[in-house]
């Protein structure tokens, strides 16, 4: 059985993916590739746009109410505060 020294390798860092030359290729065919889809499907793209209105209601009343039942919020208490 043969034993192996992992020590040299311990004191040195990995770098990330992005930064490896991996990553920066497949960074640059995704900012060739969305430029691409950008171009030729712009008119899809803004065709929607008209419609982030009426999406942006119900997800806000959702979102930022937490329903129907976060509208008072302090109905239920004295609104009286003493002071200190």
């Amino acid at each position: 059985m043969s034993m192996h020294d992992h020590s040299e390798h311990e004191g040195q860092r990995q770098g990330s993916f992005l930064t490896s030359r991996a990553g920066l290729v497949m960074l640059g065919f995704l900012v060739i590739g969305g430029a691409l889809l950008f171009t030729e499907h712009r008119a899809h793209v803004f065709g929607i746009l008209i419609f982030l209105p009426l999406l942006a209601c119900p997800l806000m009343h959702i979102f930022m109410y937490h329903g129907h039942g976060g509208h008072g919020g302090n109905a239920g208490q004295d609104s009286r505060r003493s002071a200190p």
